[in-house]
């Protein structure tokens, strides 16, 4: 379905456009403007009143630097609307969930190809880019194991694990999103652009950076943390001691999200990542499926013959800032959670999060605990 482009959106692209303007001090800002458009509309006295924006940032939302990303963000709607993608504002219903609940998302994404960002279930298959047969085995194995779940399969089109992810998924019928370090019109490296375009019909392709955006190097690191932020749960096919992989499975970890290894020949270089993540207890270990459905809460589906979600709250009960405050705490069952942070995360100002926390615990909704924690009830 085809986006519809309003001025909010317009002025939302042109903010994250500025060059100077990165997503924590875009979060302060739309917190104090209430909307990117009144943020690029505000005067100079009154942006140097918000905490965090200093004279050169001020230039930037008011002078030729402002001039320049309207223009820009004109141009790119132009050409999201001609080739069907779609740019999702961090504010968006449509901007992923899980990765909204990591402190560090992008508050800008670029999106092209049907598949849902929002599924039930998603999990991250990552690697090394010198993958061997045995990895390449492995990750056609562990894709074939979660056909009875219907997963969203997420990589990230490099060589090596991830496009042999990608292209077990696609082999498998899975739908499979591959994130980019690029804009979606720079297909890198151009070897995979046959998997790509296959995948824009059937999975997706996402990205953080706008159009034109070449592979820099300092990207990929980038690109890994929105690869874990939307995944349930990632796992490391192959990986070396040191690399992109074991990265990615550090961010995952720093993200409270599940992280699992498969295992390799001792004296493997391709396995040493993985070996080392098992010893030392940051990964669980992958041998078969079952070992992903009990680290991820799946393995009830193969029981039942269908997934049942946990008892959730109906937006018609509650007011949109209310629901919000419910998402992020459901999104952890069990899980406590500082007033500070439920108010980061749900994109709320703190003397408002306060309140509503008051009304939901009236109502049984959630629990208040020590320390200005809260859980759902």
């Amino acid at each position: 379905m085809p986006q519809t482009i309003t001025d909010d959106l317009f002025h939302e692209l042109a903010l994250t456009l500025i060059p100077s303007i990165g997503p924590q001090i875009t979060r302060q800002l739309m917190s104090y403007g209430g909307s990117a458009k009144n943020v690029l509309l505000m005067p100079p006295g009154k942006l140097r009143r918000i905490p965090g924006v200093g004279p050169k940032m001020v230039a930037s939302l008011t002078g030729p630097e402002r001039v320049t990303a309207l223009s820009r963000a004109e141009k790119d709607l132009r050409q999201a609307e001609k080739e069907g993608v779609e740019i999702l504002f961090y504010t968006s219903k449509r901007y992923p969930n899980r990765l909204k609940l990591i402190a560090d998302a992008p508050v800008i994404l670029y999106y092209q190809g049907p598949a849902d960002l929002n599924a039930p279930k998603i999990v991250a298959l990552v690697g090394t880019r010198q993958s061997t047969e045995y990895g390449r085995e492995q990750t056609e194995r562990i894709v074939q194991g979660l056909v009875p779940h219907q997963p969203l399969v997420v990589s990230g089109l490099a060589y090596g694990i991830d496009i042999l992810a990608h292209r077990a998924a696609l082999q498998e019928g899975l739908p499979t999103v591959g994130v980019m370090a690029t804009g979606l019109d720079v297909i890198y490296p151009a070897a995979h652009r046959k998997t790509a375009e296959k995948m824009r019909e059937v999975g997706g392709l996402l990205t953080e950076f706008p159009f034109g955006t070449g592979p820099d190097r300092y990207n990929f690191p980038q690109r890994n943390r929105i690869i874990t932020g939307l995944a349930d749960g990632t796992v490391v096919v192959e990986a070396a001691i040191k690399g992109g992989a074991l990265i990615t499975a550090e961010l995952a970890l720093s993200y409270d999200r599940d992280v699992l290894a498969v295992p390799g020949n001792l004296g493997s270089l391709a396995s040493e990542g993985c070996n080392a993540l098992i010893k030392n207890n940051k990964a669980a270990i992958y041998t078969e499926p079952r070992d992903l459905e009990i680290i991820l809460n799946w393995d009830a589906a193969l029981h039942s013959g269908k997934f049942k979600p946990a008892p959730t709250y109906s937006p018609d009960d509650f007011s949109p800032d209310e629901f919000a405050l419910i998402a992020v705490l459901a999104a952890a069952p069990g899980r406590e959670a500082q007033m500070d942070d439920l108010a980061w995360r749900a994109q709320l100002a703190i003397h408002a999060v306060a309140a509503l926390l008051l009304g939901l615990e009236f109502r049984g909704v959630v629990r208040a605990l020590p320390g200005k924690k809260f859980v759902l009830a």
